[in-house]
């Protein structure tokens, strides 16, 4: 599980790379770059949640979960 994370954060990152070229030059483009970012941002909260196993973690996941919001991906 932890490898297929990486690996796909690594695909987002080499998908970013060839799309940030070509940001200005259309709006699909800017799209799907933004779009691609958010995926990574998720994949890399994922990992990083996997890889956090203290026993506070532990307890927060058996709280009630409130809903996700955008900006929980982009913290640290």
């Amino acid at each position: 599980m932890k490898q297929d994370l990486i690996y796909s954060i690594r695909e987002k990152e080499l998908q970013l790379s060839k799309l940030s070229e070509h940001i200005d030059k259309s709006v699909v483009c800017a799209d799907l770059y933004n779009k691609i970012l958010i995926e990574k941002a998720v994949l890399k909260k994922e990992l990083d949640d996997l890889q956090n196993k203290s026993i506070m973690n532990r307890i927060k996941h058996l709280l009630p979960r409130r809903e996700k919001l955008i900006c929980d991906y982009f913290k640290g």
